[in-house]
């Protein structure tokens, strides 16, 4: 048994125990079952659980989460479009997301891979500033995709 201020009240009956937490207008809470004997403490259950949300809600601020962002391409895509998708694509770098660079190869369009590899390395070196190639350009049946992930800026200042 623990006292609301951390004293050590020694082993005693939880009918003793509730009686002395009932007397103080505080709660009786198990802390420790698997203890042998159990230890109970008493204290303000509210107070403790609202204080124990808090912890994890501040916890949870300080977690960044990382979002995998698509842009598509493809092997006739012109310089203007391209450039619009790659500053797009500098834009969730810089905002810390993944970024999944897909080419689709529609009909005889197949047979001009080496098109769609040259764009996408030109794609890679558009970004290098702010990402690095995570994943390098790999075909899945029409499709050749790489994975760019955000240069980590607060571990270089």
């Amino acid at each position: 048994m623990i006292g609301s201020d951390g004293e050590q009240l020694g082993i005693m009956s939880s009918d003793n125990a509730l009686k002395m937490a009932y007397d103080k207008g505080l709660d009786l809470c198990l802390m420790s079952a698997q203890a042998n004997p159990p230890v109970c403490k008493i204290m303000d259950f509210g107070k403790f659980r609202f204080e124990r949300e808090k912890r994890e809600k501040e916890a949870k601020k300080k977690q960044q989460t990382v979002e995998l962002k698509e842009i598509q391409l493809s092997p006739r895509i012109d310089t203007h479009d391209f450039e619009t998708k790659a500053k797009q694509a500098r834009k969730f770098l810089e905002a810390g997301n993944k970024v999944r660079v897909v080419m689709r190869f529609r009909g005889r369009e197949m047979s001009h891979m080496a098109i769609g590899r040259e764009i996408i390395d030109r794609f890679a070196d558009f970004c290098s500033e702010v990402g690095t190639v995570d994943k390098k350009p790999a075909v899945d049946g029409r499709i050749m995709s790489m994975v760019v992930t955000p240069i980590n800026t607060k571990s270089s200042k």
